[in-house]
């Protein structure tokens, strides 16, 4: 049955780790072929009725009327040879289809008997023709041992009656020659042996010649040798015709037994088709009961609620171990219709995920799923699964490539009956850049009323499922005290990827971590203070811009003639190129001084500062000299150059002025800030439990000992000592 489920999906999800489980239960080697070769069923019909069979099969473990036996043979090739015209089949192969029939009519009889209790399994074998002629006939002729009966025919009874004739009359004959030749003395002591299924006569060497018969061999040593009295020769030579009379006469039986199955090998097909089905629907019950498994409620309405769901390959795996697994509960429906989990690595995102997907496969697949009752569900078209890095080196793609080709694939197929996985959402590119085009798939899946999970460590994923009204963020829980990972989803709140404390927790000195969390305050101010002055720029521009257009326009009103205005148009043109140029200019003398101000203030230098700004504009001064003309060629472009030089000047000495108030603003509100602080300080008296930090630090923690000038502060995850003149107050204890 073709399945809208792609194969990347069963192999994402490990569904044939599970079909190799429950192969482990099946009873006969075609149930086992057959539980491998399970796939989602499209049917929905043909699926509630998987589902109810394998209930119906758990249920039996706990009732008095437990199915019967459903073991049996491998009987496919004696059909196919009963298929073909004047063939015959062994007798052991005939007693097989005898028991093949004899097991499925049972199973017939059985569920009409309990139909009430079996109602699946009795709509199913109401299909199958009860008949008891296959076996009734298969008995008649053949008896248990696999021997064709005496009665089969009155040939065979009359070639058996004579064989058993010629056998008596062979006895006979060889017990006078024995007796003869032992009289005389001429046999050995054991007198007599077999060779080639006949009884020979053991005779002394010396005397061979003296025993009419045929020599049939001798011992190692020659000292005897073994004859066949002449008496018994003709008896045997007459045994031989009739044991070969008595094959054909079988034969012939067989192939008239065969000729009367015959017409009922479509039905013995049907019947190893039944029972290789039950087979297969036993191991899925079996496997059911190992893993705690049940039927969920499966609705019309689209929801998914797994209670106390667990990884059933996750689960097998600790058992064997004795470790416990974490159970999740997890909802998707209408008002919840994504849910992004974030949190750290190794905390259970991928873990959680794949159980969603995997129980929803298995239940389309026909089998039980490890959750707890009250437990629901719809029946999706499609599962759409993006897990694990999958770089193909075949290929040639790199993981992003790789990951934008299965976008466009999700993209294709995804709609409202569509359950989509995505593992790690976003990465394999730029953050900023792969984060922004993840925001665009979610919103395209979102807009599509496609249910979903996904795991992300993206922060804007995280701020977009908040904006969403039907995306909701989740997180795995993190001891934030032992730096472990609780493998619990907590649903509302998108977690931390505890990206420092990890680091602590992997032996990263606490000096390095502190570093690289100012870095990252730094570098965010940093990014907004370019953003500001990129908008002020911006502006400027614009202003420009509009300056020349109104140039432009009026230069055109002043034109007389076409040709002067064409003259003039082309003037102005050649001025707004030197604007252009100059506003360029503009752009990198202001990002020069902001640099040149951000150092300042890392350093405070004042001395360093009005060295480079002076050695900066003798720079500047230099290499304006060389692009200026010595002789501008007309009259026109030596106003504008002095209007250039003019401007430079006025922007040199604004600068200077703005540094200098800068500069001046920067130290009044530091002596302010430092004197305030010195009183304060000197004022306050510091207590146990106050919220204080160390200066120039922004960790905050609380006053857990004092010991005159020293103090012990504790962080939560660690605690420090330093004395109290380097501490800040941040809040008095309540």
């Amino acid at each position: 049955m073709r399945t809208n489920i792609s194969e990347k999906t069963l192999q994402d999800l490990e569904f044939k780790t599970v079909l190799q489980h429950v192969k482990e239960h099946c009873i006969s080697s075609l149930g086992k072929e057959n539980v491998l070769e399970i796939l989602p069923l499209t049917s929905r019909k043909q699926l509630f009725i998987e589902l109810h069979l394998v209930n119906e099969y758990v249920s039996s473990f706990e009732s008095e009327n437990r199915i019967p036996n459903h073991g049996f043979d491998n009987i496919k090739e004696s059909v196919k040879r009963l298929k073909i015209e004047n063939s015959f089949i062994e007798t052991d192969a005939f007693l097989k289809i005898a028991s093949t029939s004899l097991t499925v009519n049972e199973h017939i009889k059985f569920f009409k008997k309990f139909k009430v209790q079996f109602p699946t399994f009795y709509e199913l074998t109401q299909k199958i023709e009860f008949t008891t002629y296959v076996d009734d006939e298969i008995k008649k002729i053949i008896d248990i041992s696999g021997e064709v009966k005496n009665n089969a025919s009155s040939t065979l009874k009359q070639i058996r009656r004579d064989i058993n004739n010629v056998r008596g009359k062979i006895g006979a004959s060889f017990s006078s020659a024995l007796s003869k030749a032992t009289a005389a003395g001429y046999l050995d002591d054991i007198k007599e042996t077999i060779v080639d299924n006949q009884r020979v006569l053991a005779v002394a060497a010396m005397h061979r010649r003296k025993i009419a018969g045929s020599l049939l061999g001798s011992s190692k040593s020659g000292n005897i040798v073994y004859i066949a009295p002449q008496a018994t020769l003709s008896y045997s030579r007459e045994y031989q015709n009739l044991v070969y009379e008595e094959k054909q006469e079988v034969i012939k039986i067989l192939r008239a037994l065969a000729a009367t199955i015959r017409p009922f090998t479509e039905l013995l097909e049907d019947y190893v088709n039944y029972l290789v089905r039950t087979d297969t629907v036993g191991a899925k019950a079996k496997y059911a009961r190992e893993i705690h498994a049940i039927l969920p409620k499966i609705t019309k309405e689209k929801r998914v609620f797994f209670k106390d769901a667990v990884h059933p390959i996750l689960w097998r795996k600790n058992n064997q171990q004795n470790i416990k697994t974490v159970a999740q509960t997890l909802e998707l429906n209408k008002e919840q219709q994504i849910i992004v989990i974030s949190g750290p690595n190794a905390g259970g995102k991928s873990i959680t995920l794949k159980t969603i997907g995997l129980l929803q496969l298995m239940l389309q697949s026909g089998l039980l799923i490890p959750v707890a009752e009250r437990s629901q569900t719809y029946i999706f078209d499609t599962i759409l699964t993006d897990i694990g890095d999958n770089q193909s080196i075949e290929n040639q793609l790199s993981t992003y490539s790789y990951r934008l080709k299965n976008m466009r694939y999700f993209l294709r197929k995804c709609n409202e009956n569509t359950l989509f996985l995505i593992d790690e959402f976003g990465t394999g590119s730029d953050p900023e850049l792969g984060g922004a085009l993840a925001e665009i798939f979610l919103e395209e899946f979102y807009n599509k009323h496609a249910y979903g999970v996904i795991t992300t460590h993206y922060s804007n994923l995280k701020v977009l499922a908040n904006e969403l009204e039907s995306v909701t963020n989740a997180n795995m829980q993190f001891d934030e005290r032992s730096l472990e990972p609780l493998y619990k989803l907590f649903i509302g709140q998108a977690g931390s990827s505890f990206t420092f404390e990890v680091a602590q927790k992997n032996g990263i000195p606490f000096s390095l971590i502190n570093k690289a969390k100012k870095r990252v305050e730094t570098e965010k101010v940093r990014l907004d203070k370019t953003i500001s002055k990129l908008q002020k720029e911006r502006s400027r521009l614009q202003k420009n811009s509009d300056n020349l257009e109104k140039q432009k326009t009026k230069g055109k009103e002043h034109l007389d003639s076409l040709q002067e205005k064409e003259a003039k148009i082309q003037a102005k043109l050649a001025g707004f190129q030197e604007l252009y140029d100059n506003n360029q200019k503009m752009l990198s003398l202001g990002r020069k001084i902001n640099e040149l101000l951000n150092k300042y203030f890392q350093t405070n230098n004042k001395k360093e500062l009005n060295t480079n700004f002076n050695k900066w504009v003798a720079d500047e001064k230099v290499k304006h000299a060389k692009k200026t003309p010595v002789k501008p060629k007309t009259k026109s472009q030596k106003q504008k150059a002095k209007i250039v030089e003019k401007q430079m000047q006025q922007v040199i000495k604004k600068v200077e002025k703005e540094v200098l108030e800068k500069v001046v603003e920067v130290r009044k509100e530091k002596k302010k800030e430092a004197v305030k602080k010195a009183e304060q300080k000197a004022a306050y008296v510091f207590k146990l439990n106050d919220s204080v930090r160390i200066i120039d630090s922004n960790s905050v923690g609380t006053i857990d000992k004092i010991d005159k000038k020293n103090v012990t502060i504790n962080y939560g995850v660690f605690t420090t000592k330093t004395s109290v003149n380097k501490i800040e107050l941040v809040e008095k204890a309540k």
